[in-house]
């Protein structure tokens, strides 16, 4: 192992086409390893807002836009540069075969002795022949492979590459934030109880959604099971916070053709802790009806169990952290009775909810932790360096 001194340690480089915000801590913890110098090259992803670096070195350079027949294709620059001679001792490239430049940069860096990373989710939620062979193609190009879950990983020890080239980061939330949040209003208990009573959340039970809201998440299913359990629970309440007016304004309509406005809070995107809080703290279940992804790991932060779909091989990857009956619940997919009767258990069932609430807060505390995650990209880094 190199000794901790900038001289002597490992330069690794890293290529993203954004510096998202949940980001920040993962770069951060990483470049924070003894014997790691790490540099972030990064571009503007659509959606995702970029934020300052803190606590590692970061570029931005933007992504050159590439029209071929129907497809859009993407130069992003430090993937060429950053494969030229001495660059860098490491580079983790992000697995995107829409990078123009990616396959280029690839067998650069393996001229120049520079050995490479590919950091992504390793598969297609509409998976595909003709989309699993090329990847795997230009993943034999790479020295190691870093994946999202164990699930993906397997695939391609499967397909036959080596154990010994893979590596596993679980995706992971700085949970830091949120344990802030919860300790502040655990010391204004007046607080959350007069938040609770101003927002009609005293007797419950209520089901949350947290997210930017597309039609790929189904929350109209959550308004179709809302609909059929209104009934039985004359106070239930559901919450949808997220940004996205064409898709608020659909959900609203279908939420007054069901008759379920009064029972349905819609809240705009809420993006400081302290402020979501409050909500996670005052809902019994969340409910992320299809395309879940950290969202889950946030709910859990909270110890909130998780209702999703069946369909796990059309979610992200953070998917794997939940286990059916053990820290959430699986419905079957596209079915409003199916949620309905999973949200129903939790609802009638306590002593189910509170032991789901434990485990999903262990599942944050001992699984997917940031250090975890790190741990992994940082072990990557270190193969990568010794098999040049």
């Amino acid at each position: 192992m190199h000794a901790d001194t900038k001289s002597q340690s490992i330069r690794v480089a890293i290529q993203q086409p954004s510096l998202a915000k949940y980001r920040v801590s993962v770069f951060g913890e990483f470049a924070n390893r003894s014997g790691i110098r790490l540099t972030l090259f990064y571009s503007d992803a659509p959606g995702v807002p970029n934020v300052p670096a803190q606590g590692f070195e970061a570029s931005h350079t933007p992504t050159q836009y590439l029209r071929l027949i129907r497809r859009t294709l993407m130069w992003h620059s430090p993937q060429w540069r950053c494969a030229a001679p001495n660059a860098t001792d490491v580079l983790i490239l992000s697995w995107n075969l829409h990078y123009a430049s990616l396959i280029p940069a690839l067998i650069r860096a393996k001229i120049n002795r520079i050995p490479t990373i590919l950091w992504g989710h390793g598969y297609s939620k509409q998976e595909a022949v003709w989309r699993r062979w090329p990847r795997m193609r230009v993943a034999k190009l790479a020295t190691a492979l870093l994946f999202y879950n164990h699930t993906a990983a397997k695939q391609y020890t499967d397909a036959g590459f080596d154990p010994a080239r893979i590596f596993i980061a679980l995706n992971s939330l700085d949970q830091a934030p949120i344990q802030h949040a919860k300790q502040h209003w655990a010391d204004h208990e007046d607080d959350l109880t007069h938040f609770r009573a101003e927002h009609n959340l005293t007797n419950g039970p209520v089901v949350l959604f947290v997210s930017r809201l597309s039609p790929a998440n189904r929350a109209d299913l959550l308004l179709h099971a809302v609909k059929q359990l209104a009934h039985d629970y004359p106070s239930l309440k559901a919450v949808i916070i997220g940004s996205g007016n064409e898709e608020r304004t659909r959900l609203q309509s279908l939420a007054q053709s069901l008759d379920v406005t009064p029972r349905v809070t819609f809240i705009p995107a809420i993006y400081d802790e302290t402020q979501l809080a409050p909500w996670f703290l005052s809902a019994d279940v969340f409910c992320y009806p299809a395309n879940i992804g950290l969202s889950l790991l946030h709910a859990f932060g909270y110890g909130l169990p998780v209702v999703t779909s069946d369909r796990t091989d059309a979610q992200n990857p953070e998917i794997e952290a939940i286990r059916h009956e053990h820290n959430g619940l699986l419905y079957k997919d596209g079915s409003a009775a199916s949620l309905a009767d999973a949200l129903r258990r939790l609802f009638d069932d306590l002593g189910l909810t509170e032991q789901m609430s434990q485990h999903a807060l262990q599942t944050i505390t001992e699984r997917f932790t940031l250090t975890n995650m790190v741990d992994a990209m940082e072990a990557a880094a270190r193969y990568c360096h010794a098999h040049i």
